[in-house]
């Protein structure tokens, strides 16, 4: 069998998978959540989105500076090599590959069930959604597993629909509501002056994480990228910056369809709400329908990255059985082995999922956290130790790229983190307890790193 992935994906796909992964669910999901902690305060929640946009940027700029340098497998982890040593990025690959990716991928199946469930008026947490979350999950599984060129171009298709409500809600919507008066007034009330101070901010900011999550997940298709030390620094950053301003065109857009306090009450019906508003009640639930389709897209970039997890460590001889992840199917040229486990994990996780955020009572007490948002927290703080060695090691950058980026990428990673510590409290320490539970199972499989051959470093 093959063992390597062969250079498939263009610069347009490339953008269209760092837009497409990012976009899709987490805007949609969040909205509310950040009106919500903000006490409907719109200027402190389009701070918010800014503040979550500009680390997004910073970190991707970082990242672009070194994927000008090193194209291997699978782009965090061989960032994580380069600088800090095999030891450091075997146990980066290990936490993306049994809980990072497949928990975000299962997330995102249920959200796409979620919001297919509030479109047909079926429970949002009963057994259909369950049950259409695992399906999502086994259908997105499969069109990666058998053909990953379709998989990009379905990537690339569902970018340009998941645009569409976003662009239409924001400039109509946006129009609509200065027109009627109710853009001013949702901008000029304070729902709940309470809650529109810092901490709610840093709670915003949180929130906004997993909706702009997902930019590092791209990098995991270098190798798999035509001429990737050009095109993926060019795709990281020019699809972030976009991401920016679609979301806070979007949640702008969102002030003329409905008032901050309707949104807030609405609950996870308020961007149906928005919609029908706006464009009446067909237009509404037609746009809704492209919402669903951009969480399902979504969920298929998160699954192209969930199946080579394993496959990233095995191409280096680490992880259980690197012989039998690392092979390639010669049809479809996919990583099957590792495509399965990703899968199993996807579903381990949206198991606990239902039980630590939905079920009633939850099942696993304390333990029962979001991860929704504190898994990508931590991978923030194992971005730290990448930048500081960064600017150790990399002596002949200039001053801009070895300390500039890299410093301003610190400081917004060390943000992130404090700010998930002041948000969640004690649920970040159960949490960090079962993520090391799972880092010292991997030390069982962790084995010397192959060499990369020297003639892949720039």
């Amino acid at each position: 069998m093959e063992s390597e992935l062969k250079e498939k994906y263009g610069l347009g796909v490339a953008i269209c998978m760092v837009i497409g992964i990012v976009i899709g669910s987490g805007v949609f999901f969040k909205a509310e959540k950040i009106l919500t902690e903000t006490g409907g305060s719109q200027p402190l929640g389009i701070l918010a989105w800014i503040i979550g946009g500009a680390v997004m940027v910073v970190c991707a700029g970082t990242f672009a500076v070194m994927a000008t340098r090193y194209s291997y497998v699978n782009g965090l982890v061989d960032y994580a090599e380069v600088t800090c040593g095999s030891r450091y990025a075997y146990f980066v690959g290990w936490f993306m590959a049994i809980i990072y990716y497949p928990t975000l991928t299962s997330v995102l199946a249920w959200v796409s069930a979620r919001f297919t469930c509030v479109l047909f008026g079926f429970n949002e947490v009963g057994g259909a959604a369950l049950a259409l979350a695992a399906f999502f999950l086994c259908t997105s599984f499969a069109v990666n597993a058998l053909s990953p060129v379709l998989a990009g171009k379905f990537q690339v298709a569902t970018t340009v629909i998941k645009l569409v409500p976003l662009f239409l809600m924001g400039i109509v919507g946006l129009v609509v509501g200065l027109r009627s008066g109710l853009t001013v007034e949702n901008f000029t009330t304070v729902v709940e002056p309470s809650k529109a101070n810092g901490h709610g901010l840093l709670t915003a900011v949180v929130a906004t994480a997993f909706a702009y999550e997902g930019w590092i997940i791209a990098t995991s298709i270098n190798a798999e990228l035509k001429n990737a030390k050009k095109n993926l620094p060019i795709a990281l950053m020019a699809g972030s910056v976009a991401i920016i301003c679609i979301y806070v065109l979007y949640y702008v857009g969102l002030t003329g369809g409905v008032t901050n306090r309707a949104m807030m009450e609405s609950g996870h019906e308020g961007a149906k709400l928005a919609f029908k508003t706006v464009f009446s009640k067909a237009g509404g639930t037609l746009l809704y329908v492209f919402v669903v389709i951009s969480c399902i897209g979504t969920l298929n970039g998160l699954m192209l990255a969930c199946s080579r997890g394993l496959y990233s460590l095995a191409c280096r001889g680490q992880g259980p059985k690197p012989a039998l992840f690392r092979e390639i199917d010669p049809v479809s040229n996919m990583a099957v082995n590792s495509a399965v486990f990703g899968l199993f994990l996807c579903g381990v996780w949206l198991l606990y999922f239902y039980g630590a955020q939905l079920a009633d009572p939850i099942w696993f007490g304390k333990f029962s956290f979001d991860v929704s948002e504190l898994p990508i927290i931590t991978v923030y703080g194992f971005y730290i130790p990448i930048f500081l060695a960064m600017m150790k090691k990399e002596t002949d950058l200039g001053f801009g790229k070895r300390f500039v980026m890299p410093v301003l990428a610190l400081c917004g990673s060390v943000f992130m983190c404090y700010a998930a510590c002041a948000v969640h409290g004690m649920s970040v320490v159960y949490s960090l307890v079962m993520f090391a539970v799972v880092m010292l199972l991997g030390i069982f499989f962790q084995k010397n790193a192959e060499a990369i051959p020297k003639d892949q470093n720039a």
